[in-house]
C-alpha cells in the first residue's frame, strides 16, 4: 500500500533522513520506533509533503513525490499530527464539519460511525474544542482524520503527554482501529504500546532505519532496544 524508497528529507541545508525503505501494507499496523530527534516525525511530515525530500513515495502504485498536501490527503491519507492542531475556538460538532458536513457515498467512516468509536465527543459535540482534555483532545484529531475516510492513516505521537488512564483509552482506540482493519503508520514513544498494536516494528536511528520485523523478533534483539531506544 505504502512504500518509501530511499527516501531523503531536510530542513533547509539540514539532511534528517538518509535513504529510509519502508513499508505498510493493507489492514497492517506498522509501528516507528527510536529516541527523540532521530526523524519520525519527519517521515510522517515528508509522506505528508510537508518536508523536501527526495526518492519515492508510493501509495497504490503512485508516486506522492510531486503532490501537493491536499492531494496525498484526497489520495486516501489521513493524518494526525503530535500537536493534534484542532481548531481551539470552534466547537468539536464545527471541527468535525470541516472535515465532511455532508455523507459521502459510500465511505466507510461517517459521522456515525465516527462518534459510535468515540461516544465521548458525542456527548460534547457543542463544546468548544479548547477546553477539551487533552485525552478528549487526541480523540477529536483521530475522529477529524478518520471522517475523510481514509484508506491508510498517520498517527504521530497520540500518547504524549496524557494521564496513565488516557494513555490506555488511546490503546484501547488503536486496537480497535486495527480490529476494523484500517492499515496505520504509528509514531509511538511508549514501546510497550507500540509492541502491543503493531504487526511490524521499524527502528529509527540518525535518520535511517536500523531495525525492521515483528514484534517478537524484536524482543529478541536487546541489543536493538539498548543500543537505539534506551537512555
Amino acid at each position: 500500500m505504502l512504500e518509501t524508497c530511499a527516501l531523503n528529507a531536510f530542513y533547509g541545508k539540514s539532511h534528517v533522513l538518509h535513504g529510509v525503505d519502508l513499508s505498510v501494507n493493507a489492514h497492517e499496523v506498522v509501528a516507528l520506533v527510536g529516541r527523540n530527534g532521530v526523524g519520525r516525525s519527519t517521515l510522517i511530515k515528508s509522506i505528508m509533503r510537508e518536508v523536501q525530500t527526495t526518492g519515492q513515495i508510493l501509495f497504490e502504485g503512485d508516486d506522492l513525490a510531486q503532490m501537493p498536501t491536499h492531494q496525498v490527503a484526497r489520495g486516501g491519507i489521513a493524518y494526525v499530527p503530535e500537536h493534534r492542531e484542532i481548531f481551539a475556538g470552534l466547537t468539536v460538532a464545527e471541527n468535525l464539519a470541516l472535515v465532511r458536513e455532508k455523507p459521502k457515498a459510500g465511505a466507510l467512516w461517517d459521522m456515525a460511525r465516527v462518534l459510535r468509536r468515540f461516544p465521548n465527543l458525542a456527548e460534547r459535540m457543542n463544546t468548544d474544542a479548547g477546553v477539551l482534555s487533552g485525552g478528549e483532545q487526541q480523540m477529536l484529531a483521530m475522529a477529524r482524520a478518520l471522517l475523510s475516510d481514509p484508506k491508510l492513516i498517520l498517527i504521530d505521537e497520540p500518547t504524549e503527554g496524557l494521564a496513565p488512564r488516557i494513555v490506555q483509552d488511546i490503546a484501547r482506540i488503536l486496537h480497535e482501529l486495527k480490529e476494523d482493519g484500517l492499515a496505520i503508520l504509528l509514531v509511538e514513544q511508549k514501546l510497550d504500546i507500540a509492541l502491543e498494536v503493531a504487526d511490524r516494528i521499524y527502528v529509527m536511528g540518525h535518520g535511517d532505519i536500523v531495525f525492521e520485523g515483528t514484534p517478537k523478533e524484536f524482543e529478541s534483539h536487546p541489543d536493538i532496544r539498548r543500543d537505539w531506544l534506551e537512555v
